[in-house]
C-alpha cells in the first residue's frame, strides 16, 4: 500500500493508543472509516485525505495549541466488532473524539456508544431523524440530496415512472421514505420500491424487472460494491440510454471501480465533486502529498478532509467538550456545499442544470 501506520506521525496504531491511554499535548482522534467490507473501496483515499488534513493543522499549532493524532479503526467490520473497539478505546480513555463514515447500522451503535461522552462528526450522506446529545452531522440528509433530483430529473414531461431500489439497511429506507414523497410532489409516479441485503443484489433480474415495468429512472440507495456491481450490469443492458440511474452514494471511487460511464443516464446527487473547478486546491494539496497514483480523490474523503479542518476551527480549548459539537453543526450549516445533480462523463462526474 502507498500509505501505512509507518508513513505519517499523526497515525496512531489502535494498540498504541491502548496500551499508552491519553496524552494532554494529543488530541486523540479516531478515525472509523471502512478498510474492509461493502464500503471498502472508499477508505484508502479518506485515510490520505485526514492525514493531509491532520498533518495540515498541526502545522498550524494544531487544535488549542494540541497535536493530532489520528487513531484508525476499520469501520468495514461486522457492526459488533466496530463497538467493541471503539469501547475499549472510550473505556481506556484514549479518544475525545469520534469521526469518519461508514453505514448507518454501525453509525447508530456508535452513535449510543458515544452519546454525552465524546464528540462524533459522522461525514457522509445520512438518514437524518432524532439524534443523540454530541453527534454532528456533516453530511446531507435525504431530502438535501432528493429535492435536487426531483427538480433536474423527475417530473411528467421528464422522467415520470420511477423504481427505489437499495440495500436493506437504515439509510435506504429513509431515502425511500423521503423519495416517495418529493418525487410525487414533482410529478412523478413510484412504481417500484426494492430493498436487498448486502451482497444480494440480482443486476438480471432487477433490469428485467425495470424494463417490465417499463420505469423511466431508478434511484438506486445501493452502496460500495453493490452499486459498483449493479451498475456495470446495466450499463451492458438494452436500458443503458433510456433509463435513468441516479444515486446519492456515487462518487467518483465508484465510478472508478466501473471503470467509467458513458451512457449520458447515470448521474449521482452529492455536495463535492472532483471535476469542480473550487476543488482543485484540495486536489492539487492531496497530490503534491501522495503523488499522481494515489487513491482517487471522492466527495467520501473530501467530506472527511473538510470535517477535520472544521473540528479544529471549533476546538480551541484544551479539552474538547461534547457540547461544542453544537457550534460545528451551526458554523457548517451556514457555508457547507449543498448537494447537486451531476451526471458521469467517463470516469468524471460533471454537474449539470
Amino acid at each position: 500500500m502507498f500509505l501505512d501506520l509507518a508513513s505519517s506521525p499523526v497515525l496512531l496504531d489502535p494498540l498504541a493508543a491502548l496500551v499508552s491511554g491519553p496524552d494532554r499535548d494529543c488530541l486523540r482522534v479516531g478515525l472509523a472509516i471502512p478498510a474492509s467490507g461493502v464500503l471498502g473501496l472508499t477508505g484508502p483515499a479518506a485515510l490520505a485525505a485526514t492525514v493531509l488534513a491532520a498533518e495540515e493543522v498541526n502545522d498550524r499549532g494544531g487544535v488549542g495549541g494540541r497535536r493530532v493524532e489520528l487513531i484508525p479503526i476499520d469501520a468495514g467490520a461486522p457492526a459488533e466488532v466496530v463497538a467493541d473497539e471503539v469501547r475499549s478505546l472510550l473505556m481506556s480513555q484514549s479518544l475525545e473524539v469520534l469521526f469518519g463514515f461508514h453505514t448507518s447500522d454501525i453509525h447508530r451503535r456508535l452513535e449510543r456508544l458515544t452519546a454525552g461522552r465524546i464528540p462524533y462528526f459522522f461525514t457522509p450522506p445520512h438518514e437524518g431523524g432524532h439524534r443523540l446529545e454530541g453527534l454532528a452531522l456533516l453530511g446531507d440528509g435525504p431530502s438535501d440530496q432528493l429535492v435536487p433530483i426531483a427538480q433536474q430529473l423527475a417530473g411528467p414531461t421528464a422522467r415520470r415512472r420511477w423504481a427505489l431500489i437499495g440495500n436493506d439497511y437504515i439509510w435506504p429506507r429513509a431515502v425511500h421514505a423521503v423519495a416517495a414523497e418529493v418525487l410525487r410532489e414533482h410529478g412523478a409516479d413510484i412504481v417500484h420500491v426494492e430493498l436487498v441485503g448486502f451482497g444480494q443484489v440480482n443486476s438480471d433480474r432487477i433490469i428485467r424487472d425495470l424494463r417490465r415495468l417499463r420505469a423511466d429512472a431508478v434511484l438506486l440507495s445501493l452502496v460500495g460494491r453493490d452499486l459498483a456491481t449493479f451498475n456495470r450490469a446495466f450499463a451492458g443492458s438494452p436500458l443503458a440510454a433510456r433509463v435513468s440511474r441516479v444515486s446519492g452514494a456515487l462518487e467518483e471511487t465508484g465510478l472508478l471501480e466501473i471503470e467509467g460511464d458513458d451512457t449520458g443516464e447515470l448521474y449521482s446527487s452529492m455536495p463535492w465533486y472532483a471535476a469542480d473547478p473550487d476543488s482543485e486546491g484540495l486536489r492539487e494539496r492531496y497530490e503534491h502529498r501522495w503523488g499522481p497514483h494515489a487513491p482517487h480523490l471522492g466527495v467520501y474523503a473530501a467530506g472527511c478532509y473538510d470535517g477535520l479542518r472544521l473540528l479544529a476551527e471549533v476546538g480551541n480549548a484544551r479539552q474538547l467538550h461534547v457540547e461544542t459539537v453544537a457550534s460545528a453543526s451551526n458554523a457548517l450549516l451556514t457555508r457547507r456545499r449543498r448537494a447537486c445533480v451531476a451526471r458521469a462523463e467517463g470516469l468524471d462526474l460533471v454537474r449539470v442544470g
